[in-house]
């Protein structure tokens, strides 16, 4: 018992001091994979692959399949012991679960389950798209639990494609905000500056990408080579002061990509620090 609480403690220094060396760390910055880039494979397999790119932090979606002698998805309504066995999973690879989505909920007593369920595995963020008629019980548990729900954008004609309908229904409670898709802002003919500009204090975390081009139809480039304007949009989130979850979402080369999203944080803390990428 004694050598595995050792253990455990050199784990969490590791993981501790790892947060500490990255630039980004600096800014409350907690970069991080959604575990959906890894959907062919179960989230076992997404954490090693996670922690190959260089990444401590792991934002998880609802339907993959867990994986590592765990049977089951990642799902909200798993039972306690499959939920102490995700935790360990996600111990022994020293990754923390920051974030839970994009998820719905279809009534008040199932958003409970889910806020419960997020406070259990500690997570910071719920990212979803729920009902705008939900929005009233789904602020008062936000407040109740202090767990923040990010509205997500995916691309339009999704209700919350534009910050209008974000802020429309976040008031002012301070657990609601954005979770703020760049490369969905720029498939929807939005500029992602602008839109972090207009949702300035409410960007709670963000989905990350680069895009080959400005169109609806497109995908994933190496973050810093495409046409979202990463140097951009990272200035502003420093001009901001941002702190929160920032997720890598890269959906192409579904069967290897975890070299391009290695290279990806590569050039984001370049940029993150010198402001530029050769």
């Amino acid at each position: 018992m004694k050598k595995a609480l050792l253990f455990l403690g050199s784990l969490l220094l590791a993981s501790s001091l790892f947060a500490q060396k990255t630039p980004e760390s600096k800014s409350g910055w907690m970069l991080g994979a959604q575990s959906y880039s890894f959907r062919l494979f179960p989230f076992a397999e997404a954490l090693r692959k996670i922690d190959s790119c260089g990444l401590k932090y792991v934002e998880a979606f609802p339907s993959q399949q867990i994986g590592g002698g765990v049977t089951g998805t990642m799902n909200f309504t798993m039972d306690a012991s499959t939920r102490q066995a995700v935790k360990k999973m996600l111990k022994d690879r020293g990754i923390t679960l920051v974030a839970y989505g994009v998820v719905r909920a279809k009534d008040e007593a199932e958003w409970k389950a889910l806020f419960e369920f997020a406070k259990e595995m500690g997570i910071r963020n719920i990212n979803s798209e729920p009902d705008v008629k939900q929005m009233p019980y789904i602020g008062k548990l936000a407040q109740q639990y202090k767990i923040n729900v990010a509205l997500h954008n995916h691309p339009k004609p999704s209700h919350y494609w534009h910050p209008d309908s974000v802020l429309a229904v976040i008031g002012n409670n301070p657990y609601l905000g954005s979770c703020s898709d760049i490369g969905h802002w720029v498939r929807s003919g939005l500029n992602p500056v602008a839109c972090l500009k207009q949702l300035q204090g409410r960007v709670l975390g963000m989905h990350f990408k680069d895009l080959e081009e400005k169109a609806p139809k497109t995908h994933d480039v190496v973050w810093g080579t495409g046409v979202c304007d990463i140097p951009a949009v990272i200035a502003e989130m420093k001009r901001q002061k941002f702190k929160g979850p920032i997720s890598a979402e890269y959906e192409y080369h579904w069967e290897n990509n975890a070299p391009e999203i290695a290279e990806s944080v590569k050039n984001f803390r370049t940029i993150y620090t010198k402001g530029s990428i050769k």
